[in-house]
């Protein structure tokens, strides 16, 4: 899976804590294995995130992303789970 990042995303990103920091890129490269797998929780959004999808880093905090074709996706933001409500 090729991972492009929107700005929104890096920026975000880079205000994590190191720990969540590292457990997400742990998250992300199981996700470029397979973007389903049962851990990542991968899922649609709905209502005004329509069209887009998000998987679990942990509990509390998401990376929300597009797919732009089979094997290409844009990571467009990572936070709390409720920033994409």
């Amino acid at each position: 899976m090729n991972v492009s990042y929107s700005r929104k995303f890096l920026k975000n990103a880079s205000k994590l804590p190191k720990k969540l920091f590292a457990l997400a890129e742990e998250k992300e490269s199981l996700f470029r294995e397979n973007s389903f797998h049962p851990s990542l929780r991968t899922h649609k959004l709905h209502g005004k995130e329509r069209g887009l999808w998000a998987f679990w880093i942990n509990y509390h905090y998401r990376i929300k992303f597009l797919f732009l074709s089979d094997n290409c996706v844009l990571f467009l933001d990572i936070g709390l789970h409720d920033f994409y409500e």
